[in-house]
C-alpha cells in the first residue's frame, strides 16, 4: 500500500524532518534523556510552535484538523529520531479522549493548553496483574456530592512524572473485570492524596507507580462507559505507535546497510558475504510489509472503517514481530558495538521493545485478533 499524501501533508513531513534534523540529533537526544527532568520543555515548545500538538485535533476543538494521517507522519519522523517527549500520551491519548468524550466546558478548558504546549498529560489505566485488559480495574471512584473521590493504584504510567494532569480509569459500579462500570476522570497530578514513585524506563523515558488516596477527580464522559472510550483510544494509539516503530525500523535498516559497507572482516567488507546480504534483504522486506500494514491501519482509522479494531490488533502483532526481528538483526550485525550506549542501534532496539508492550504485546494481540475474527 502507498498513500498519496496531499501537499499540506508533505509540507508537514518536511517541516518535522527539518526541525528534528537541526535540533534533535542523537547526541542532543542523549543529553535530553540524561537531564534531570528527562525531556526537553524547549523542544516541547518548538513542537507547539510548529503546530504539531494541534495537527491531529479537529478544527472544531481548536486544532488544525489533520487527523490521524498527520499523526502518522509525525510519529514516523519521531521514531526515526527517538523522540522522548510525550506526544502520544498528551495529544493522542489525553487530547483524543478529551475531544471525543469531554464536555464542551472540558474541551474549552483543557484542549487549548495542550495545543499551546502549556500542559502535559498522562493516561493512568494499567494496574497490577491487569494484563492489558482495559476492564480489569480495581481502583474505586465514589460519589461525594458533585465530586468523585478516587482510591487505588496505577502502575507503569508513562509520562506521569512530567504530567500536569492525569486521566484515570476507576470503577464506579460492578466487579473487577466487568466491562461496564468503568469511568474516566481528570485528576490534577499535584492534588492532595497522590503519591508518585518515578522511574526510568528501558527506552530512556520516565514513568511512575501511582497511589491514589481519596483523590478528587472530575468525571470525563459518561459514567460507566470508560472501557468503550479506552478501546477506541487504544486503536488510535496503536496506529501512532506502529508508525513510530516503522520509522525506527527504517533507521535500523539504513544504519545496518551503511555499516556493512565499511566494516571489514577477513580483508573484505561484511556486506560482501552472501548470507548477510540475504539477512539484510529479509530486514528490508519486513520493514516494507510493516510500512504497508501501518499505512493501511491509519487510513482505515481515519475513515472509521468497520472492523478497524481487529485490524489494529493484527497490525500491532505483525509490526511488533517485524520490529523485533529487525532490531535483533541490526544489533547482531553490528556485533559488540550494537550493545553500546554510544551507538544509536541499541537505543532503537530498546524503544521498539518498549513499543511492543504498550497497549498489549504481539502475543496478546494475536489472541485478540483471533477472538474478534471468530466473533465476526
Amino acid at each position: 500500500m502507498d498513500i498519496q499524501f496531499t501537499e499540506e501533508q508533505e509540507l508537514l513531513r518536511s517541516s518535522v524532518q527539518r526541525l528534528l534534523r537541526d535540533q534533535y540529533d542523537f547526541d542532543a537526544r542523549r543529553k535530553i534523556v540524561a537531564s534531570e527532568e528527562g525531556f526537553s520543555r524547549k523542544q516541547w515548545e518548538s513542537f507547539a510552535e510548529l503546530g504539531l500538538l494541534a495537527a491531529p485535533i479537529s478544527e472544531e476543538a481548536g486544532g488544525l484538523g489533520g487527523g490521524l494521517l498527520s499523526t502518522m507522519i509525525i510519529m514516523q519522523e519521531f521514531g526515526r529520531h527517538l523522540v522522548v517527549e510525550p506526544f502520544v500520551e498528551t495529544v493522542m491519548l489525553a487530547g483524543g479522549l478529551l475531544e471525543r468524550a469531554g464536555s464542551e466546558e472540558q474541551k474549552q478548558c483543557f484542549i487549548p493548553d495542550i495545543i499551546a504546549g502549556k500542559t502535559i498529560w498522562a493516561l493512568a489505566w494499567t494496574e497490577k496483574a491487569s494484563r492489558f485488559d482495559l476492564a480489569n480495574v480495581a481502583t474505586i471512584a465514589r460519589r461525594d456530592g458533585q465530586d468523585y473521590i478516587l482510591t487505588g493504584e496505577k502502575t507503569a504510567v508513562i509520562a506521569a512524572p512530567w504530567a500536569d494532569y492525569l486521566i484515570v480509569s476507576a470503577r464506579t459500579s460492578g466487579q473487577r473485570r466487568d466491562r461496564g462500570g468503568v469511568s474516566l476522570f481528570v485528576v490534577d497530578r499535584r492534588a492532595a492524596g497522590i503519591e508518585l514513585r518515578s522511574f526510568k524506563t528501558i527506552d530512556g523515558r520516565r514513568a511512575a507507580e501511582i497511589n491514589l488516596r481519596d483523590v478528587k477527580g472530575e468525571l470525563l464522559g459518561k459514567g460507566g462507559e470508560g472501557v468503550t472510550a479506552l478501546e477506541a483510544c487504544r486503536d488510535r494509539a496503536i496506529g501512532a505507535l506502529c508508525a513510530e516503530a516503522v520509522g525506527g525500523m527504517a533507521e535500523l535498516n539504513a544504519a545496518t546497510l551503511e555499516y556493512s559497507k565499511t566494516r571489514k572482516q577477513f580483508g573484505v567488507t561484511i556486506g560482501s558475504f552472501q548470507v548477510l546480504q540475504h539477512r539484510m534483504v529479509d530486514m528490508f522486506i519486513a520493514h516494507q510489509e510493516a510500512l504497508s500494514l501501518m499505512q493501511h491501519l491509519n487510513l482505515s482509522l481515519s475513515n472509521d472503517e468497520a472492523g478497524v479494531s481487529r485490524l489494529a490488533s493484527g497490525a500491532k502483532s505483525k509490526i511488533g514481530y517485524a520490529g523485533k526481528f529487525i532490531a535483533d538483526q541490526a544489533v547482531q550485525l553490528h556485533g559488540g558495538m550494537g550493545m553500546t550506549d554510544e551507538l544509536n542501534v541499541g537505543h532503537y532496539f530498546k524503544r521498539i521493545s518498549s513499543i511492543n508492550i504498550q497497549f498489549g504485546d504481539p502475543a496478546f494481540h494475536v489472541l485478540r485478533y483471533a477472538q474478534l475474527d471468530a466473533a465476526a
